[in-house]
């Protein structure tokens, strides 16, 4: 999958690489993005884009090397074993080879913390100063308050239905202690581009994804954000690396994928599912996304 430059923490997960075993879902998890991943043993290269939300990753499990570098800077090489945070803030795409160094599976815990909680503690630590606030890029270090922290997120990823109270004020609590300990002023610099909010990126994808068969429409869908067509557009562009009509037809082929593989309708009904008017065009889009025709792609089975 292409990397783009720059996404949001809710769709961080497309990126990050191995085996997802748990991701905070629902409205719960409006202001704090969770997700537990394993790697498989051996070397691993990977590239994150960027995202507005700092970003915490806890190794829980394995020991490994890592080097790491962003956009084309310096290579820097760390020993990280169990129990190692690395923080990483808003800003430039990210960079990082990993080689598993023992036996024991390799497994790690994302959190990033939503821009909303942030700016609260932000001003309750900096006051007027708020807005020069900038949080530190931290490598292979250790901080018992944010594992303890991070171990509670891990827990309520376990619960049937997570508590939003909860988890926001668990999320709010690292925010905090992010911006006693890990941030400083510096006025010569102010944050970054806008992006869309890794909440309302979900809002307007599951939207998307509930209306396939109705024609694509920038209108509503900038209406469902609260923005400008122009706005709008140019964020979901720089939160998921392609454009709103771009991402509506790749879903609506994800799931004729998924409906002539799994059932036996036939190629017009699976056009007229998903809102084609004509089989011929149906096919046509379905073949520049795929290579293959609609019935090619179902004999592959």
């Amino acid at each position: 999958m292409p990397v783009p430059e720059t996404t949001s923490a809710e769709n961080l997960a497309r990126y990050v690489g191995g085996k997802c075993l748990a991701a905070g879902r629902g409205s719960a998890w409006r202001d704090v993005t969770a997700l537990i991943i394993a790697l498989p043993s051996g070397s691993h290269a990977l590239s994150m884009p960027s995202i507005s939300e700092p970003m915490l990753t806890w190794i829980t499990s394995g020991d490994i090397e890592i080097r790491e570098r962003e956009l084309e800077g310096p290579w820097l090489t760390s020993r990280v074993k169990k129990g190692s945070l690395f923080l990483i803030a808003a800003g430039a795409p990210y960079e990082c080879h990993s080689k598993t160094l023992t036996a024991e599976p390799y497994e790690c815990m994302f959190v990033a913390i939503g821009l909303p909680l942030l700016r609260q503690a932000f001003e309750e630590v900096f006051g007027a100063n708020a807005d020069y606030a900038q949080l530190k890029d931290v490598s292979a270090f250790e901080d018992v308050v944010l594992i303890s922290l991070m171990e509670r997120l891990r827990e309520e990823l376990s619960r049937r239905k997570a508590s939003a109270l909860y988890v926001q004020s668990v999320g709010m609590a690292i925010a905090v202690h992010m911006a006693r300990n890990y941030a400083a002023i510096d006025k010569k610099s102010r944050k970054g581009s806008p992006s869309l909010p890794g909440y309302k990126l979900k809002r307007i994808t599951n939207w998307m994804a509930n209306r396939l068969a109705e024609e694509f429409n920038l209108d509503q869908l900038a209406d469902q954000a609260g923005l400008s067509k122009f706005y709008f557009n140019r964020l979901f562009k720089s939160a998921t690396g392609v454009s709103p009509s771009h991402y509506h037809t790749a879903l609506r082929m994800e799931e004729a994928r998924r409906l002539l593989r799994e059932t036996k309708k036939s190629v017009v009904a699976v056009a007229l599912e998903l809102g084609y008017a004509t089989p011929s065009h149906f096919a046509q889009v379905f073949r520049k996304e795929t290579g293959l025709s609609p019935s090619d792609y179902r004999r592959q089975r």
